[in-house]
């Protein structure tokens, strides 16, 4: 088989070997093999050093041989994603859930979090409802609360109606409606009272992620610095003790040489190792030479690439809804239809690596941040992001040009 796209009435076998370049961990294998039996990865790595004879079943299996200008990826991990193909997370509705979630695993993005955005209180308790339902089924791997506790000077596409202070008891409300599924929510660290807000998520093992904040740069550097010393003492086993930051660029000031705002203290941070950045580099939110140089500046173990994506990825241009709020997408681009402001993403992670290779960032590295950083962030290291020997089978595979060929979700084609 020189393919290894399936027809879908046709059940995958319970073990099959393809061999092909493997991206992956930030290395490439040029002449690499991935055995795969039942939903887990049994061996990854040269072709030279596979003895199929040590694994019971494999010998004599026929391998599907991927042409040379393809590759085999790790599945996508995307934290911050809002839908896809008309289906979207924050309405809350489980049909238009569920159509989305289909759509970005088979877009390759094989683990992800359901975003909800600023709502009410009761919207918010059924999302998180649903999103516990859909996560215990293995469909997501847990929940983003995208607010509601952000600026209103720099709300973007929130409805600033429901925009509030930091409130412990909604916040611990939300928590224990989440049953342990939440795993990162955004704040703006200038409100009053997020300082107990951060302490809060952290003692439940919520990793806090800095965004849609008006804040100044020391003020930004100590509320990472608080959140990367709550994950730290509370311990919980998985979770990683970095705090990250919520679409860097977007939704915060402009960098500026007399008012650095929260952006240089996030960039110090990273660099560092205390703190991990979200990029939506779809070629909308971000110039290309932007994604370039904080690549260049921090490195991609402390980058997460990150979709945004609303229910307009993965369709043509038209009129959508985020939630409560009216969207319309034209060349692309969502805007909301009240301030013209742009109202998350189009584009689907694969998309998102393509043009952040092509900004000039190198293949493995840009894998890494859409693959392993995640992986980290969301304590699934020896689950998913990477290809490796006991992982979830969970693989990409693209051309040449980084255009999709097929996707393997938990060992099976879809």
């Amino acid at each position: 088989m020189t393919d290894p796209r399936l027809p879908s009435a046709m059940p995958t076998p319970a073990r099959h070997l393809i061999s092909g370049t493997i991206v992956s961990d930030r290395t490439v294998i040029e002449n690499g093999l991935v055995a795969v039996e039942g939903d887990r990865i049994a061996f990854a790595g040269p072709v030279g050093d596979f003895d199929e004879n040590a694994f019971e079943g494999f010998a004599g299996l026929p391998r599907a041989e991927l042409p040379a200008e393809r590759y085999i990826l790790p599945g996508f991990i995307d934290v911050h994603c809002h839908g896809g193909n008309g289906g979207d997370f924050p309405g809350g509705d489980e049909e238009s859930a569920r159509r989305a979630i289909d759509f970005l695993h088979r877009s390759g993005t094989t683990t992800l979090l359901a975003s909800m955005v600023t709502a009410s209180r009761e919207d918010l308790l059924r999302g998180i409802g649903l999103y516990v339902r859909l996560t215990e089924e293995g469909l997501l791997a847990g929940i983003h609360l995208e607010g509601p506790f952000l600026s209103h000077a720099r709300c973007g596409a929130q409805n600033p109606a429901y925009l509030v202070e930091p409130d412990l008891g909604l916040m611990t409300e939300l928590i224990e409606a989440a049953e342990g599924k939440l795993a990162t929510m955004t704040y703006a660290p200038e409100l009053p009272g997020a300082a107990a807000l951060v302490d809060l998520l952290t003692s439940h093992g919520v990793t806090p992620s800095l965004g849609h904040s008006d804040c100044d740069d020391a003020t930004a550097a100590a509320s990472l610095a608080a959140a990367r010393e709550g994950l730290e003492s509370a311990g919980f086993d998985g979770v990683s003790s970095l705090p990250t930051v919520t679409h860097l660029f977007n939704g915060m000031p402009p960098l500026h040489h007399r008012s650095p705002g929260p952006v240089a203290a996030c960039l110090r941070a990273a660099q560092a190792g205390k703190a991990v950045l979200e990029l939506i580099a779809d070629g909308t939110h971000l110039d290309a030479a932007t994604v370039a140089t904080v690549f260049q500046l921090v490195g991609a173990p402390n980058i997460l690439l990150v979709t945004d994506s609303m229910a307009a990825a993965g369709l043509s241009d038209g009129h959508y809804m985020l939630g409560p709020s009216p969207v319309t997408v034209s060349g692309g681009v969502a805007t909301l239809d009240a301030t013209g402001s742009i109202a998350g993403g189009t584009a689907t992670m694969l998309d998102v690596v393509r043009r952040t290779v092509a900004a000039g960032v190198g293949l493995a590295d840009a894998v890494y941040s859409a693959t392993a950083v995640p992986a980290a962030v969301l304590g699934l290291s020896d689950e998913v992001g990477g290809i490796r020997r006991g992982l979830r089978a969970d693989l990409v595979i693209v051309d040449g040009g980084l255009e999709p060929a097929a996707v393997l979700r938990q060992g099976s084609w879809l």
